[in-house]
């Protein structure tokens, strides 16, 4: 590559960018360089660059691709030195004649500044008390009977009294010696577990809306108050739900009965020694900032700035706008973490001037003269912990950094990177399947103002198999300004399908690292998913990439280390990525805190990162129901920070779709009060798309946008059911399967020997119809999925499996593939999977040295490739079956699952259709046998079932539940039908399609009984100062917890002894010493496991499959990562398990390589 690189860098950057340039290129002027490079020593380049940025650097880099074209690659530091193709003014003028980066839509901006600072100078005033102070000094280990912050709002509330907001804010621009001793006077400052009378702090300032804005922002800067009692189970329940909070909402600090709700199980906590509560009420007078003159003169000026405010705005509902109350908390938590994180030099014990530290009330010599301090940190020169900030000066130093923040938020998105110029993005796709691509693009592009005025909500049901991926990055792409680029956020619900979309994005779109951060959550499984890619390219399998000509781009940076806002969070690596990639694709577990708040800090980054970038929800259909009020939430909140979203899933049901659309249409309308154009009035703008067509339409309320997707799912589903050309046409046809077994069997044993039996006639039966040659041995060979619902029956019916007497002149490679593996096992079962399983090019698969390998190894002319998987074979793997056997869950499953038949392999050749069945459904599951016919739900976990009896099914036969869709044979073809629309009049308990809307209905659609429990439309139906300002719903409505299963998950690793010839089994336990902090410690759990030995699955027709030595693996591993054995297992041997219900009895487990962790009878 040619390349030019262009310098508009000034002072010492200018000095640095010249010393890292002339060690790459030759100069070509003052501020030019040119040279050839390869793509990997460019991509050095600018990581140096990077590195060393700060903000007077300015770089471009030129491609130079023909005598009279060159093309801009990137831009390195301040972008608005260059126009979009790379260009740099001829002149320049200081004179800010447009005002355009003066310019914000910010009503609320000021209001947001002043509330900011106002509760800065107010949220610590309860580390002055006593208790506190002998916190500090080791003294006090208890556990708070009284949080700081509540002392605080208490103290603010003394101040305030029965006042209006106009009175209290009068007295606060000139305290007289009364309003000085007002803050403590016993007749005024009500203290909790001393005082008889006292009242609840937001009843009584209800005279002062915005005196209870700044109470609820001084008590939640760290976390937001939560019902103690989990009392609140209706919408009723939460009406004025401010109205109740006690001290106790707070820290719950009441004697329990028992044990601890917090303890662990050791014993090493000593007995507490409580100080006298009144040590947290006791404050004296001087020991108060409000009267330092520092204090006094920032207090009264921003008082002054409210009563203004109070004489403009005419409005009271402070409490009422989520949009100022979060973001206001936001800055006043993100300054509050910024500052006590600032300590002193070391040398001379000075505050550092450039860490942004502020002087307090001092002595005449210049140290601190306050009489408390807010926090310590620790003295790495004397490894003491030492006294770090005086209180005054702690309140006046977030304040300050506060005030920072607030005037910094409206260049926030300015100053990210942002994806432009993407040819791969741009380029209209060629190949038939994903030409659909191309009209969805234009269609968003045309709509671009428009969506950036009104906020955009897409839905895309493209079918399965049909690029959505790409399609969706494309969508988004085109809705973005073209001269700031693409900031986006996918989000996904697992996090292998996270980091093969991650993986997908990286070689599709040519993207480095500083394009696109995949965020997984566990680092072992990215770091293990990262050596399994290296070592494929290592073998050339990833030499089908596309190059650089196809996935040019240019990433404008921006400066966002100098930001005030974000250089106070970008020290932080997760943070870091989290916010500044251009393309983020994360687990939805790092979005879903934004919502939350219920840890102190946790929100700041994903609430920076809904407020800069756009979301796309990929399968938000997958989900547990349990779920649903947590995606809602997000989708709610992605609406108030000003986020467009897409929701991309081929069996999106209706409900889903119009619950979360309401949800974001109630979120933007928040955020338009806030932003944008004054008045505007909400129409979204909404877009569907698939494989078929484009739609649009602005959408004003719930009403209209429900009619608009009608309209499309009704005109979708007349196209599924016109006839298709060849290429097209789905190959699969599902039959039912009679299962007949013996109800309630004597022998536990028999009941996994029955079913497997049924799954060996039928895999022998689908074998025959649906194998493939191998040209190679003339052998026929066939790749086959059996799922089943849960992993207990699993590994017993795979145990039968082994011991099946399979027929002579048939093998079969058995691979058992569940969640319930060390990480390396499940890493390297997917990993063989992916080879396996990728049909693209039909007979490739033959000449994978695995699959070749066991093919000659045994002499049977019939081989059967079976996995038998769990549901996580359902979502998240591109993989491609020539049949399946399947134990019915839900249409849900039943649809994502067909997918996986045939996937890459169209109709062969003079095919019209499929004649023969190649998916068969179980007409009864394996939980109906189980129960022996008793009537219990048995499409539930996973599935819509439940014990409420208008959500219980009256029978669990497949062929009355699916009736309408069977012909006189029993066949069906699978596709997204049942799901996409729901009939006018639901059979709820006879039919499962039926059964399925119905829960949605119930979980998603705002109700109209107050009475009525939580569901996932709480969070937009109520007002939001009900719905947003306690930690009431995610308490109650929690992500990823089902309160129903009461099993304890525990972390396990598999260890290899000192020899490193066997392995042991470890477990984690919490201890803590004292009242501090829990920490992790690991003990050996040999007791608690037993190793299945080999002879059990050793037979002569079957063999495992993808089944991998532990120990072997383990050595291979650490060899090629140059790490011992022991830190290998450290970090690639864990496994969550789920122990006994019953905590008196220890679970155990068996364990084999080839079966995974089984729960012992």
């Amino acid at each position: 590559m040619n390349v030019l690189f262009v310098s508009q860098c000034e002072k010492r950057a200018l000095t640095e960018t010249r010393r890292i340039l002339d060690q790459f290129a030759e100069r070509r002027g003052e501020r030019t360089w040119q040279t050839t490079i390869t793509q990997m020593g460019l991509n050095t380049v600018r990581k140096l660059l990077r590195q060393t940025a700060r903000k007077n650097t300015a770089v471009a880099c030129h491609w130079i691709r023909g005598l009279d074209h060159s093309e801009l690659l990137w831009v390195v530091g301040d972008s608005k030195q260059f126009n979009a193709v790379g260009a740099t003014p001829t002149n320049t003028t200081q004179r800010k004649i447009l005002r355009q980066d003066d310019e914000n839509d910010w009503h609320t901006g000021h209001d947001i500044h002043l509330l900011t600072v106002l509760a800065a100078l107010l949220h610590d005033l309860g580390k002055a008390s006593v208790a506190f102070q002998k916190r500090l000094t080791g003294d006090l280990t208890e556990r708070n009977q009284y949080r700081h912050e509540w002392v605080s709002l208490r103290l603010f509330q003394a101040f305030v009294g029965q006042d209006s907001d106009a009175q209290w804010l009068s007295r606060l621009v000139n305290p007289t010696q009364a309003d000085d001793e007002s803050w403590t006077a016993p007749e005024r400052f009500q203290r909790d577990g001393v005082d008889s009378n006292t009242e609840a702090p937001f009843v009584a300032m209800q005279n002062a809306p915005l005196a209870q804005a700044v109470a609820w922002l001084v008590v939640t800067h760290h976390r937001l108050p939560q019902e103690p009692d989990d009392n609140i189970d209706t919408e009723a329940a939460l009406a004025d739900v401010l109205q109740n909070v006690t001290a106790y909402w707070n820290e719950d600090s009441r004697p329990r009965s028992g044990k601890d709700d917090d303890e662990s199980e050791t014993t090493n906590r000593p007995t507490r020694k409580a100080l006298p509560v009144e040590a947290y009420w006791d404050i004296p007078a001087s020991h108060l900032p409000v009267t330092t003159a520092l204090w006094r003169k920032r207090a009264a000026r921003v008082a002054q700035g409210l009563l203004k405010r109070l004489e403009l705005s005419k409005h009271s509902a402070w409490l009422g706008n989520p949009y100022l109350m979060h973001v206001t908390r936001l800055c006043l938590m993100l300054a509050d973490h910024h500052y006590s994180r600032l300590s002193f030099d070391v040398k001379d014990g000075k505050p550092v001037a450039m860490q942004g530290r502020v002087e307090g009330q001092t002595h005449a010599s210049g140290k601190p003269n306050f009489p408390v301090y807010a926090n310590t940190y620790f003295d790495k020169l004397t490894n003491k912990t030492v006294f770090n900030q005086t209180l005054d000066e702690h309140l006046l130093g977030v304040a300050q950094h506060g005030g920072e923040v607030t005037r910094a938020l409206p260049s926030l998105q300015r100053e990210l990177p942002g994806l432009c110029q993407h040819k791969g993005l741009k380029k209209p796709s060629t190949e038939l399947r994903f030409r659909w691509q191309n009209k969805a693009f234009d269609l968003a592009s045309s709509l671009r103002t428009n969506a950036h005025v009104q906020g955009a909500f897409i839905v895309n049901l493209a079918a399965t198999g049909s690029g959505k991926t790409l399609a969706n990055a494309r969508i988004m792409y085109a809705l973005a300004d073209p001269a700031k680029g693409m900031r986006c956020a996918f989000s996904l619900g697992l996090r292998t399908l996270t980091l093969q979309t991650g993986r997908a994005f990286q070689s599709l779109l040519n993207l480095s690292e500083e394009d696109l951060a995949i965020r997984v959550g566990g680092a072992a499984q990215k770091a293990l998913f990262e050596h399994q890619q290296q070592e494929a390219e290592k073998s050339g399998s990833a030499s089908a990439q596309d190059l650089m000509d196809e996935g040019s781009h240019v990433l404008f940076e921006g400066n966002p280390d100098a930001h005030p806002l974000l250089k106070r969070v970008l020290h932080d690596a997760h943070s870091k990525s989290l916010i500044t990639a251009p393309l983020l694709v994360c687990t939805i577990d790092h979005l879903v805190p934004a919502t939350e708040s219920t840890r102190g800090g946790h929100q700041i980054a994903p609430m920076l990162r809904l407020m800069s970038s756009d979301l796309v929800l990929d399968e938000p259909d997958d989900f547990d129901m349990a779920d649903l009020p947590a995606l809602t939430r997000l989708v709610f909140w992605a609406g108030l920070l000003g986020s467009r979203v897409l929701l991309s899933s081929a069996t999106l049901p209706p409900d889903m779709v119009q619950g979360l659309f309401a949800a974001y249409a109630r979120g933007r309308a928040h955020f338009q009060a806030n932003r944008g154009e004054p008045g505007l009035t909400l129409n979204v703008c909404c877009l569907w798309v698939d494989e078929f067509d484009v739609q649009h339409s602005a959408c004003p309320d719930a009403a209209r946008f429900a009619a608009e997707h009608q309209q499309f799912v009704t005109q979708r589903l007349a196209r599924l059911k016109r006839p298709k050309p060849e290429q097209e046409r789905p190959a699969r046809l599902a039959q039912l399967a009679k299962l007949d077994l013996k109800e309630g069997p004597n022998n536990p044993e028999d009941l996994p020997r029955q079913f497997a039996e049924r799954i060996a006639q039928l895999a022998s039966k689908l074998h025959q119809a649906h194998h493939s040659p191998d040209t190679k041995s003339t052998k026929r060979v066939s790749f086959g999925l059996v799922r089943m619902a849960n992993i207990e029956p699993l590994v017993q019916v795979a145990r039968a499996l082994y011991q099946h007497p399979w027929p002579e002149g048939l093998h079969v490679h058995l691979c058992t593939y569940h969640s319930q593996y060390p990480l390396l096992l499940r890493s390297r079962i997917e990993q063989q999977l992916d080879a396996a399983l990728n049909r693209k090019t039909p007979n490739a698969v033959f000449d994978l040295p695995d699959i070749r390998q066991r093919i000659n190894a045994h002499a049977a002319q019939d081989q059967l490739f079976i996995v038998l998987g769990s549901p996580v074979t359902e979502v998240g793997r591109d993989h491609d079956y020539d049949w399946a056997i399947v134990e019915p869950s839900s249409m849900r499953s039943l649809i994502q699952l067909a997918g996986r038949v045939r996937r890459h392999r169209p109709l062969k050749v003079g095919e019209t259709h499929i004649t023969t069945p190649n998916i068969r459904v179980f007409q009864y599951n394996y939980k109906h046998w189980k129960q022996s016919g008793k009537a219990q739900p048995c499409f539930v976990k996973p599935g819509f079932e439940n014990t409420c009896e208008a959500f219980k099914l009256k029978t669990h036969d497949m062929a009355q539940l699916i009736q309408p869709l069977l012909n006189k044979q029993a066949m069906f073809t699978i596709d997204a039908s049942p799901r996409l629309q729901a009939p006018a009049v639901l059979n709820v308990q006879t039919l499962l399609p039926d059964l399925e809307h119905a829960r949605m209905q119930d979980t998603m659609l705002a109700r109209t009984n107050s009475d009525a429990p939580l569901n996932a439309a709480t969070c937009w139906h109520l007002p939001p100062h009900d719905a947003t300002l306690t930690a009431t719903l995610p308490r109650m409505q929690p992500f990823r917890y089902d309160k129903s299963d009461k099993r304890k998950e525990v972390e396990f690793r598999l260890m290899p002894n000192e020899e490193g010839d066997a392995v042991q089994l470890e477990k984690v336990v919490e201890t803590r010493q004292g009242w501090g902090k829990k920490t992790a410690v690991w003990i050996s759990a040999n007791s608690e496991w037993e190793q299945l030995p080999d002879k059990h699955l050793q037979a002569e027709c079957i063999s495992p499959w993808c089944a991998s030595n532990y120990l072997q693996a383990l050595s291979d591993l650490a060899e090629q990562l140059d790490m011992p054995m022991q830190d290998c297992a450290q970090k690639f041997g864990g496994i969550t398990l789920k122990e006994s219900k019953d905590s008196n009895v220890i679970t155990r487990w068996q364990f084999h390589h080839a079966l995974g962790f089984e729960r012992m009878k």
